[in-house]
């Protein structure tokens, strides 16, 4: 079979293109299909003000591929997380914890960047790449493979030949369904509002997460603004007030974050529009199939707690770049692909399993159960090593 590309990734979100351009950089011919244009401005209809922090695991892959260059300068380190229990009668702090990146790293944990934001860079960095050819406006629509190789069907009509189809093409992946794969799937009745804010006090790059019941109220660094510090937020809670909030006017929101925030960083004042999306645990049966590799949310997706998300996404892409690294000419066979799903599915199940147990932990109500989180928050912070051991596993480290 003549192939037209080496690589077919579907999908241009955050996840597709860093593959397009991390596998560019390998020296592969690149493919990236995605049917709606890259939306690369804050002020533009459909935007996704939602904020990635890139841990370093994910930083130190992004650097090998000549896209951090291009991200530096915007990103905000995030050198401490704090976790504030608030579940008492009233909103206000009665637990506050740091873990604290010093204690196991010269480096933050992280660094906090804008999504639009980072699709705007990394289209710079494809640009630089000859071999990387990104196509907006086209998606896949079928999906047709032998031991061989693959023909993916375009949604203008044409097909293109490939060694390996790479499916980063959301939780409703297409590739995914195409390839029969199947999923399981958890459901909280939760959503999340994603928004950034200014405030009066430093943050910082203290990244806090707020819990009291609903799921939690994170503040995420962001770069100083025109001499205003700013924060983005992912405001976990049940659907139904989620849906609430969304509705209510400026005022109004503002006096509600504020009752949740504890205005631990002073009056939050709302500098965007708010976005709503729901929140599941959704891990696929497989990881691979014949000349198919899922990665991010075609793979699996994570209530948006401790900066995994995306990271467990850049994670599978690693796995997949160093297995191609290290046998070039078995790009996308049978061996290779059982390799891919023998080194992630578990870690992914794990991974997953344990941040579903943190979201069911920050969403409970009664008054009882708030109160014993706050104990067991306090009860893993005062163990020095199981802190450290707990903070490793954050970054990726398997425990």
């Amino acid at each position: 079979m003549e192939f037209d590309f080496d690589i077919v990734i579907s999908g241009g979100g955050v996840a597709g293109l860093t593959a397009a351009a991390v596998m560019g950089a390998e020296g592969f011919r690149v493919l990236c299909l995605d049917p709606a244009p890259p939306v690369t401005e804050a002020s533009a209809e459909g935007a996704d003000l939602r904020t990635t922090a890139f841990l370093q695991p994910a930083q130190a892959l992004l650097a090998e591929a000549g896209i951090w260059d291009h991200l530096a300068s915007h990103a905000a380190p995030l050198r401490i997380m704090r976790i504030v229990d608030a579940g008492g009668p009233e909103p206000e702090p009665r637990v506050i914890r740091d873990f604290d990146s010093t204690d196991i790293s010269d480096l933050p944990f992280g660094w906090n960047l804008p999504n639009w934001l980072l699709r705007r860079e990394i289209l710079a960095r494809l640009g630089a790449l000859p071999n990387v050819t990104f196509r907006a406006g086209t998606g896949t629509s079928s999906l047709f493979t032998r031991e061989a190789g693959a023909i993916v069907g375009l949604s203008d009509g044409t097909r293109v030949k490939t060694r390996l189809v790479l499916a980063a093409d959301g939780r409703n992946s297409p590739m995914r369904q195409a390839a029969g794969i199947g999923v399981s799937t958890r459901r909280y009745g939760q959503k999340a509002l994603a928004f950034s804010v200014s405030h009066p006090l430093p943050h910082e790059n203290v990244s806090t997460e707020i819990h009291r019941s609903g799921g939690p109220f994170t503040l995420v660094p962001l770069p100083d603004h025109e001499g205003r510090h700013r924060s983005a937020v992912v405001w976990m809670e049940d659907g139904p007030r989620v849906q609430q909030l969304a509705a209510l006017e400026v005022e109004a929101f503002e006096a509600e974050m504020n009752r949740r925030s504890c205005e631990i960083l002073g009056p939050l004042s709302l500098l965007s529009r708010r976005s709503v999306w729901p929140i599941i645990t959704q891990v696929a049966e497989h990881m691979s199939g014949e000349r198919l590799a899922l990665m991010a949310e075609a793979a699996h997706v994570v209530p948006p707690i401790g900066a995994q998300g995306l990271n467990m996404s850049l994670g599978d892409l690693r796995c997949l770049r160093d297995l191609a690294r290290a046998a070039p000419d078995r790009l996308g066979d049978a061996r290779m692909m059982a390799e891919y799903d023998r080194a992630r599915h578990r870690e992914v199940q794990i991974r997953a399993a344990g941040i579903d147990a943190l979201n069911r932990a920050s969403q409970i109500s009664a008054q009882p159960l708030r109160d014993l989180r706050a104990v067991g928050l306090d009860a893993l912070y005062a163990a020095a090593p199981v802190r450290k051991v707990l903070m490793q596993m954050g970054l990726g480290a398997k425990g």
